[in-house]
Order: structure tokens, then C-alpha cells, then sequence
């Protein structure tokens, strides 16, 4: 994808995701949101989903990236947010990094609550049946990055009592 330092390693399943990452995530809890990243492209402003997002909570970075229908990245302190992204000279438009998004801003400053890893278990059958949600519950509201069927997608809502 051209991100400096982005070098994903895809997990299936809310056990490895877990295993991998559960302990990492857990430590998040009382530090505040105090930046953010997703990348979007210089000419229109939409945002890239496919891309990494990119969470700082008081120095420490969690990125977060789906692909394909089942498979979840989370790296940590790896993404250089301030490097230009390359290597798409061929592509009709130009990513970049971007610190401007409505549905995060809100969080920015708010402490973090707690991080919950969501599977998604419909009651039929559903081709997104398996995918896994990073939840950032904040005392507001939450903030969930999940798989929006090979890319990434927000969503924001109340925190769950």
C-alpha cells in the first residue's frame, strides 16, 4: 500500500485476534484518544477504507485494518503518519494522510473505558458471519472500526451499560 512501516499481519477469528492482541488492548483502558489517522484522497477527500486506521491513545499507536471477509490487522507503534504514501503514481487518485474525520473527532480527548473484540454471530446465515470488531468504548459513547466487507468501516454509537 505504499504506508511507511505498515506490514500487516492478518488474523481470522476472535480467538487469535485475542490470543495476539487482547492482553495489548486491555492496557489501553484510562489513557485518552489524543490523535488519529485514516488515509483519504487529496482530490475528492473521501476516505480510503481500505487503509489502516490509526488510533494514538497518549503515545501509544494502535492500527487497525480489515481485509478480505474475515481477516483483521492490528499493529502497534509501526505506522509513520507523517510519511508521504507511495507508490500509486499509477493510480488516477492520490492518497494521503488525514487527521480530519466526524465520527472520530468527538473522542478525541476522551478517555478509553475499555476495548472489546465483537464477533459478529447473526441468527441465519451471512457472509459477514465470523468478522471481528475493535470497540473502543469511551464514557460518551463508542467508537468501532469492523470489517465492512473487505475494508474497513466506523461506526459510533452509545456505550453499552
Amino acid at each position: 500500500m505504499g504506508i511507511s512501516g505498515f506490514e500487516p499481519s492478518f488474523l481470522i477469528g476472535v480467538d487469535a485476534i485475542r490470543q495476539a492482541h487482547g492482553a495489548r488492548l486491555a492496557t489501553l483502558a484510562g489513557r485518552r484518544l489524543t490523535g488519529f489517522a485514516l488515509v483519504r484522497f487529496a482530490e475528492d477527500g473521501d476516505w480510503f477504507a481500505d487503509c489502516p486506521v490509526v488510533l494514538d491513545f497518549e503515545g501509544v499507536q494502535v492500527e487497525v485494518c480489515h481485509w478480505k471477509l474475515d481477516e483483521l490487522s492490528i499493529g502497534w507503534d509501526t505506522i509513520d503518519t507523517a510519511a508521504t504514501i507511495t507508490g500509486w503514481e499509477w493510480f488516477e487518485l492520490t492518497p494521503q494522510w488525514s487527521h480530519s474525520d466526524e465520527q472520530i473527532e468527538p473522542f478525541v480527548g476522551r478517555e478509553l473505558r475499555e476495548v472489546t473484540l465483537v464477533e459478529w454471530r447473526p441468527a441465519g446465515r451471512d457472509l459477514a458471519a465470523g468478522t471481528v470488531a475493535v470497540e473502543f468504548v469511551f464514557a460518551g459513547g463508542r467508537l468501532s472500526i469492523l470489517n465492512g466487507l473487505d475494508e474497513n468501516r466506523i461506526e459510533v454509537g452509545s456505550a453499552h451499560s
